[in-house]
């Protein structure tokens, strides 16, 4: 009995001793990040794109809002003809959109150039060609909870070459896959979605990608780092992963993100319960 009082005091002395701890979270210069995804819908009549460029600040890890950037200067220029399209910002929110209609060409090198804050950064990409879907469906199965949502997915791989792949399944779900194990071949692979990220009955769009090995790994790269958030692929971008954009003026002072051009196929399925 006695050695069980002693013990309750002892607990009781350790709670009343408990200090609130706060951790410093390190934080550096906001840096610029571009996000330059452009999609080209090759296979909607007529062929849309959205060539979009999203301009944001670094912040740190706990701030709830990420700086957008609105006075910076866009262009892209084609290398083939040397003409250049300039990019706004109609509504203030960090999105610059091309001022004319603007469709990429194939074969064609376009260099992305980005003014900030009085220095300049450039990046260069060529459009990827992209299989259609040879089906999208619904499927029956499930994995270990029972209440996942298959879809089944086949398309043909092109075997003249390394092919490349990024899949977005919707509610920010990727998929990034290399064709080592079936050059050449029709490929079905399938994806669940979990109970929690989707609602069903819903309508899904499908988007296939063909992307650079070099965009393939800093993708892989960049999940595997900061995972699936809820705010876009560049929403919290790890500070130390460079893309393919660099700052001509100060190389010290590299920006984040990509640029990237590919063509991209699209399937509008219908989930049912």
């Amino acid at each position: 009995m006695k050695k069980l009082a002693l013990l309750i005091s002892c607990v009781l002395i350790l709670f009343s001793c408990e200090e609130v701890i706060e951790i410093e979270v390190p934080s550096g210069e906001p840096k610029l990040v571009i996000e330059a995804i452009f999609e080209v819908y090759f296979d909607n009549v007529p062929v849309t794109a959205d060539t979009s460029v999203k301009l944001r600040l670094s912040a740190d890890y706990f701030d709830e809002e990420i700086p957008v950037v609105t006075n910076a200067i866009v262009t892209l220029t084609n290398s083939s003809n040397n003409t250049t399209l300039n990019f706004e910002d109609i509504n203030s929110n960090g999105n610059y959109q091309p001022s004319s209609s603007f469709i990429p060409e194939d074969d064609v090198e376009y260099e992305l150039t980005v003014t900030y804050n009085n220095q300049v950064f450039k990046g260069r990409a060529t459009k990827t060609k992209t299989p259609q879907f040879l089906s999208v469906e619904q499927g029956t199965k499930t994995l270990f909870s029972g209440k996942e949502t298959e879809v089944k997915v086949i398309f043909p791989d092109d075997g003249s070459q390394d092919n490349f792949y990024q899949f977005d399944f919707a509610n920010n779900l990727y998929l990034s896959i290399e064709d080592r194990f079936f050059n050449g071949s029709e490929y079905n692979f399938s994806f669940f979605y979990q109970e929690e990220e989707i609602e069903v009955p819903s309508t899904v769009d499908i988007k296939m990608s063909s992307v650079t090995k070099e965009y393939y790994t800093f993708f892989r790269v960049f999940s595997s780092q900061s995972g699936q958030s809820g705010g876009g692929p560049f929403s919290t971008i790890p500070s130390s992963l460079l893309g393919n954009i660099v700052n001509t003026t100060n190389s010290k002072n590299f920006p984040l993100g990509y640029f990237h051009i590919a063509e991209t196929a699209t399937y509008e399925l219908n989930l049912t319960e």
